[in-house]
């Protein structure tokens, strides 16, 4: 398929992407295994990729419409289109050559639904990629997230990154206990054996930096579940130290919200038709919701 093809085309999106390794490390930090598809869904206020695995475990990734330097929405009602997660991400990878600011044309739907992906300001070379997408096969599950009094737990990135990768035990549950006084969360696995990591908001404040909880809250989830939440955090959170947030809901719903920089600092463009230069904002949000293990009795909290 030709250029020109695209150009004549009417499509519900057509948005530029100035920071595609940003793009790629929000996307990264929800891909948890090497075959993964997605849902996407297109809007007037961006766009929202989710990903889920067997009704237990889902991930969202807003991507405001504030991120792009460019974007145009013509659609009726919000279109949705699924794909597959690692193929966007290979995709998008080949765009990102090193010293070279490289802004992509990201438009929707092609002649034959697909995603086109086009370089737009590269004065060497003509990059151009095709993306096969479907209709989803199943509509994603309502998580139905309700606080439960408590407000979202702030831990700085890579302490909540630490403290589940130090949980590994083979085909454990994590306990997470929220304890009001004194105020402190503990993670807690079983496996081969027993582990357990206490962190108190009194004494490590640096760790703990927000901690808010009205009665004692406890909940286990399966432990590769939990680990998908932060096993691919890219290191730009890592060292912006935004800090990640996490909260447990009414019936143990767990929500754990990163946020991921798309901002591409010192950068001017004048084809900006919303404000993109206002860097904070370009923040791409991520939320895991995990579903708690059903109990077969009560819960050991001492």
């Amino acid at each position: 398929m030709s250029s020109s093809a695209m150009e004549t085309e009417a499509p519900d999106l057509v948005c530029h992407l100035d920071n595609v390794p940003g793009m790629v490390d929000a996307l990264s930090s929800v891909r948890w295994k090497r075959n993964q598809d997605a849902l996407v869904e297109l809007s007037e206020h961006g766009m929202v990729l989710i990903v889920e695995e067997t009704g237990c475990l889902q991930a969202k990734v807003y991507l405001k419409r504030e991120l792009f330097i460019l974007y145009e929405y013509n659609a009726e009602g919000r279109p949705r289109f699924g794909l597959g997660l690692g193929l966007f991400i290979d995709c998008l990878n080949t765009f990102c050559v090193q010293g070279i600011a490289s802004v992509v044309e990201i438009r929707y739907p092609g002649p034959d639904m697909q995603l086109l992906l086009k370089s737009v300001d590269s004065p060497d070379a003509f990059v151009y990629a095709d993306i096969r997408t479907r209709i989803p096969d199943t509509i994603s599950w309502d998580y139905n997230f309700e606080p439960a009094g408590t407000v979202p737990t702030r831990f700085q990135s890579a302490v909540l990154k630490e403290a589940i990768d130090d949980l590994e035990w083979p085909g454990s549950s994590i306990q997470i206990l929220l304890n009001p006084d004194p105020p402190s969360v503990t993670f807690r696995g079983e496996g081969h054996g027993d582990l357990q990591i206490d962190l108190s908001y009194r004494t490590s404040t640096d760790l703990l930096m927000a901690f808010q909880c009205d009665h004692r809250v406890s909940h286990r989830y399966k432990y590769k579940f939990l680990s998908a939440t932060t096993s691919n955090i890219p290191s730009s959170v890592l060292k912006d130290n935004r800090g990640s947030k996490m909260t447990i809901g009414r019936d143990g719903m767990l929500k754990i919200q990163h946020l991921v920089s798309v901002a591409k600092p010192s950068v001017h463009h004048p084809q900006n038709n919303f404000g993109a230069q206002n860097q904070t904002s370009r923040i791409a949000y991520i939320e895991f919701y995990v579903k708690p293990e059903e109990s077969d009795g009560p819960i050991d909290n001492a």
